[in-house]
């Protein structure tokens, strides 16, 4: 019997002349494995598509609510955002996918997995070190790495498909290249390959429209949290799979969450795409609105600096690490009091406070107000104030005496 080897399996392109690539080259038997994050559509017609191609079989593996619930929930915890813009869709599924290649890779006994990403991106790394991580003993095999790889464009590949028998709806028009789930869609090439070009949202746009075509009225919603995690949208309880759903349809509708970034890849390039992540800005912008309600002021600034930190590791693809794990546990212990409702207006583009609620506020409208109370006594600043600056009075008069004034 041949040997096997799991292929992580989109559908597109590349993937697809992937089959027979590995079959002529390496003489396995190949198994596609697609794992559903979320690409709706994009799953269509795979198994037909798999098997007409070579492949002795294909998984197609629902893991929307294991993304939701153990990826997606702990960086919003974190509000991790990379570079100050990017929420990391593409980073955040990235392990989970992995994770799957190998347990299928363990169930059908392959002896390798084989990976599409090119030699230039960030997925290469995120796919390797979670296999490395979690199945040290299972070969990688990254085709676009390889020297028996020769296929350089779209034509190359549609050509090599043809002459082994396959003929597939694939077109050699440029186009963007993209990647979607359920948190976010990503775009790049084209004109976004130059900086200097304005990206042309009329014909990029996925989620939603752009905020100067969104509707001129505005739209209040409303969302409840319990320990950080998201529990409902006005009014209503879902599992968080579908508040990202519904976030993704009001978020979209009034032009949220669409950046145009150029970010440094691990690799050590830049790059430049544009994403959409209408539901991911509105739950995050929530999260932080509540957080900065109930968090003292020593927890909230070093917590923002343990989620850079975790959104750098979920970028890099260190998911299956032990720092990411400790980090992991103090935001949840944060989180033990993010508890509460969230109100704000959707408004072309932006997200408007209208309100927060919560039985752990620490915000005191006795202390905050301008009128003296028992808790506060204006004159305890005088104090304060001379004991907090002394260092900087010293200085101050030491450097006087010094220059003899």
């Amino acid at each position: 019997m041949k040997e096997k080897v799991v292929l992580a399996y989109s559908g597109g392109l590349d993937t697809t002349a992937i089959i027979p690539w590995l079959k002529e080259n390496y003489d396995y038997e190949v198994i596609c494995v697609c794992i559903d994050v979320g690409q709706e559509s994009e799953l269509d017609g795979l198994e037909e598509r798999a098997k007409l191609s070579g492949a002795s079989k294909l998984y197609i593996e629902d893991v929307v609510d294991e993304f939701c619930d153990d990826y997606v929930v702990p960086t919003v915890m974190a509000n991790g955002v990379y570079e100050n813009k990017y929420l990391l869709g593409t980073s955040m599924a990235r392990p989970v996918i992995a994770k799957r290649l190998v347990e299928i890779a363990r169930k059908e006994g392959a002896v390798a997995i084989c990976h599409g990403a090119t030699g230039k991106g960030n997925d290469q790394v995120r796919f390797e070190l979670t296999i490395k991580a979690l199945a040290p003993d299972i070969k990688i095999i990254a085709a676009w790495r390889q020297p028996e790889w020769t296929m350089d464009s779209r034509e190359a590949e549609i050509a090599y498909c043809k002459e082994h028998g396959i003929d597939l709806p694939f077109s050699a028009d440029s186009s963007y290249s993209r990647d979607r789930n359920l948190w976010h869609i990503s775009h790049e090439g084209l004109e976004l390959e130059d900086p200097a070009n304005a990206p042309n949202y009329d014909h990029l746009l996925v989620l939603g429209t752009y905020p100067e075509k969104a509707p001129d009225e505005g739209e209040y919603v409303t969302m409840t949290f319990e320990q950080g995690v998201p529990k409902s949208v006005n009014g209503k309880e879902m599992k968080v799979s579908d508040i990202i759903r519904e976030l993704n349809r009001l978020g979209g509708k009034h032009g949220i969450g669409i950046i145009d970034i150029v970010e440094n890849r691990v690799v050590g390039m830049k790059s430049r795409g544009v994403y959409e992540t209408p539901g991911g800005t509105i739950l995050m912008e929530a999260h932080m609105q509540l957080e900065e309600l109930i968090l003292d002021r020593d927890t909230l600034a070093y917590k923002k600096m343990i989620g850079n930190k975790f959104a750098d590791m979920v970028y890099e693809g260190k998911w299956f690490c032990p720092l990411r794990e400790a980090l992991q546990a103090f935001l949840e212990k944060t989180q033990e009091r993010v508890t509460g409702e969230v109100k704000f207006k959707l408004y072309k583009g932006n997200i408007i406070k209208a309100g927060t609620t919560s039985p752990y506020s620490l915000y005191s409208e006795e202390l905050a107000s301008f009128t003296t109370g028992e808790l506060y006594n204006h004159k305890d600043a005088e104090g304060f104030i001379n004991l907090f600056g002394l260092s900087m009075k010293v200085r101050a008069m030491l450097d006087a005496e010094r220059d003899g004034k």
